[in-house]
């Protein structure tokens, strides 16, 4: 039981950072690649700056990486794991005697 509630903490916790995350990227992203100005204030001085569209493409990757990790381990940690059931499994014969004919 402890194990199931540290994976579904895990999940959660990987989820909320992940997503907070590739939110963000995904705005930056896509304004760094439209090729919105972004005004930078140096010395009280405003100046609108553009970030070259490069930067915008690969942040939209990460935004994608970061979801997919999200969804990859929300998968692996809540997925139900096959039950061997023991009744129904072959028995394993360790010895070395020779096949019978």
């Amino acid at each position: 039981m402890q194990n199931r509630t540290l994976a579904i903490v895990i999940t959660v916790v990987t989820a909320l950072a992940c997503g907070c995350a590739s939110i963000f990227s995904c705005v930056w992203g896509f304004l760094i690649a439209s090729g919105t100005p972004i005004d930078v204030t140096s010395n009280g001085v405003t100046t609108p700056q553009t970030v070259s569209p490069t930067i915008g493409y690969a942040l939209l990757c990460l935004t994608v990486l970061m979801i997919l990790v999200s969804a990859a381990v929300g998968f692996f940690t809540l997925r139900q794991k096959p039950v061997v059931d023991a009744l129904n499994t072959a028995p394993v014969v360790t010895d070395d005697l020779p096949p019978s004919v």
